[in-house]
């Protein structure tokens, strides 16, 4: 599941076929369900990616504060000496974490899968009033046949 598959999918199920009310409208349960299981497994996916992350920071806490064993560190792959001799005040230890690309990747993970869950929930919504907009068509052209 991509970002870009869920906006392209979408688009295509997003068109309400004006000649063919009836069977938009039967469709719509469908639908609802497919982006309903599709959001379900985001948020799941979300979490994953949450614990993934508290479990990076809490590696990356141990190696940045010196508490980190050296076999665990090269274990890792990560270089003996974050800071490449120079001393650093705690106060300044946010820079680092802040820019550990290993952390980024992963807080670029939380917040991708934030994005697709709020892409989702819009798309639940509207298929929640679709009802509203098929209603609309109708009552339109009822109002264009003299009605």
């Amino acid at each position: 599941m991509d970002l870009k598959n869920i906006l392209e999918e979408w688009a295509n199920d997003s068109v309400i076929q004006r000649t063919a009310l009836d069977e938009t409208s039967r469709a719509t349960p469908t639908l609802h369900a497919k982006y309903l299981q599709w959001l379900a497994e985001a948020k799941l996916a979300k979490k994953r990616s949450e614990f993934k992350q508290k479990t990076l920071l809490k590696k990356k806490w141990l190696y940045y504060n010196g508490k980190m064993d050296r076999e665990s560190i090269e274990a890792l792959g990560w270089e003996p000496d974050p800071f490449d001799g120079l001393k650093v005040m705690k106060g300044e230890m946010e820079y680092y974490y802040d820019s550990d690309p290993e952390i980024q990747q992963s807080e670029e993970r939380v917040q991708y899968w934030k994005t697709v869950i709020e892409t989702l929930t819009e798309i639940v919504n509207n298929l929640n009033w679709r009802h509203q907009t098929i209603g609309n068509i109708i009552k339109w052209k009822q109002f264009e046949a003299g009605n």
